[in-house]
């Protein structure tokens, strides 16, 4: 049962990262994916908001796993992290993964840290 909870919120979560990280693409002059950029550190803020509100398991499953996990996508950020590396960006591309994982770290804290705020 759990494999079909992921999989609904996984369709979900790869189509809206699809659309909103082309929206936001195709409104960017930038040499970074900052498409897949914002979406990244925005998942992320959301993860620690889910994980830390006290779902019952299914909703985390749903949202976390399913939702989350095809919304975020490692595989994309590596990919494009390369092809700046590749096109003699590689100042750029460093920059790139070192300010994705960092933000990361930090949106997750935050989203943790609101929703422990509200359920106060």
């Amino acid at each position: 049962m759990h494999f079909l909870i992921v999989g609904i919120g996984g369709v979900f979560g790869s189509i809206t990262r699809y659309k909103l990280g082309k929206a936001i693409a195709e409104k960017s002059d930038s040499i970074y994916p900052i498409g897949t950029f914002l979406t990244n550190i925005m998942g992320a803020f959301l993860l620690g908001i889910v994980s830390n509100s006290g779902l019952n398991s299914n909703y985390y499953y749903l949202l976390g796993d399913g939702f989350l996990g095809a919304f975020t996508t490692f595989s994309t950020f590596m990919y494009e992290g390369f092809m700046l590396f590749q096109e003699n960006e590689k100042l750029n591309s460093i920059a790139y993964f070192i300010i994705t994982v960092i933000l990361g770290i930090i949106f997750y804290g935050l989203g943790a840290y609101v929703i422990k705020q509200f359920l106060l």
